[in-house]
């Protein structure tokens, strides 16, 4: 009995707000495939309905990936053709997927892209900001110790910064983000990216937060944060050094403690390497 050819694991890229940006490409793929695997199907099957295709979908999201990318492998070595996609954008991208072509790949099956919507390269493209040379660091941590702690190590970063967030802790980050790298830190925040209400705000981190603070339609949606990257500075080094030392030491020590070890070992200054919000002890 002649060994099945595997089939292809087609990485696709969807929309993230405007129908319109779906490539003629990913709905021929979309079309074609024996299956898709999708983050969440009922978002997926309105989206697909919206063309008019009709496909079987399996759920494949980040309480189910070990499993279900087994699963999926085993198919696509007997030769099905399937399509990877997320609720919005390009798959993987702060998005499930990774475990699923890792397996893939290590089978031996071909995974091929399929470009296409990008929330965080869309924003980045019309931030006016350095875009050379970025980061991106994704969701912040929703707690808000871990959130400061995660912006005082990235406060000395001199790449562009690119950041989601959710409606319900966007006032917070921006806060959190003005007292980690300075209130007048230039960034850009764009919500609702090519959807009919997309608004894209320029200023400092302060004027920022006070733009969204005084509107409260300026709070709803999905965000991208772009921020611009630290200034070059002789300390840029001893502030990441020290930070990362830091966060380090303050698992088991107090944070007076923490710190003064911590400006010992890398020579940055002891104040700036409390996280904001962090009690800070006396000189």
């Amino acid at each position: 009995m002649a060994v099945p050819t595997p089939g292809c694991l087609h990485v696709v890229a969807t929309p993230i707000g405007n129908l319109g940006d779906l490539s003629p490409r990913a709905l021929e793929v979309l079309k074609s495939v024996d299956r898709i695997a999708a983050e969440d199907t009922r978002h997926t099957r309105q989206l697909l309905a919206s063309f008019g295709v009709r496909a079987t979908l399996v759920a494949l999201h980040e309480h189910n990936e070990a499993e279900q990318s087994a699963h999926l492998v085993e198919r696509l070595l007997a030769g099905e053709e399937i399509a990877l996609v997320s609720d919005a954008g390009t798959p993987l991208v702060s998005d499930p997927g990774f475990r699923l072509v890792r397996a893939a790949r290590a089978a031996g099956i071909r995974v091929s892209p399929v470009p296409g919507a990008c929330a965080a390269i869309a924003a980045l493209s019309v931030a006016g900001i350095a875009s050379d040379r970025f980061v991106f660091e994704g969701f912040l941590p929703s707690k808000a110790a871990a959130r400061r702690e995660r912006l005082q190590l990235l406060a000395a970063e001199p790449r562009t910064l690119i950041l989601y967030e959710s409606s319900h802790r966007i006032e917070a980050a921006l806060v959190d983000a003005a007292a980690a790298f300075g209130p007048q830190r230039h960034a850009v925040l764009a919500r609702e990216l090519t959807k009919h209400f997309e608004t894209i705000l320029d200023g400092s981190l302060q004027a920022l937060h006070a733009q969204i603070s005084a509107d409260p339609d300026q709070q709803r949606g999905e965000f991208v944060l772009i921020i611009e990257g630290a200034p070059p500075g002789d300390d840029d080094a001893a502030l990441v050094l020290g930070r990362r030392a830091y966060a380090i030491l303050r698992e088991h020590l107090s944070p007076s403690q923490a710190a003064r070890l911590a400006a010992e070992i890398s020579g940055a200054p002891r104040k700036r390497l409390y996280p904001a919000g962090e009690m800070t002890a006396p000189d």
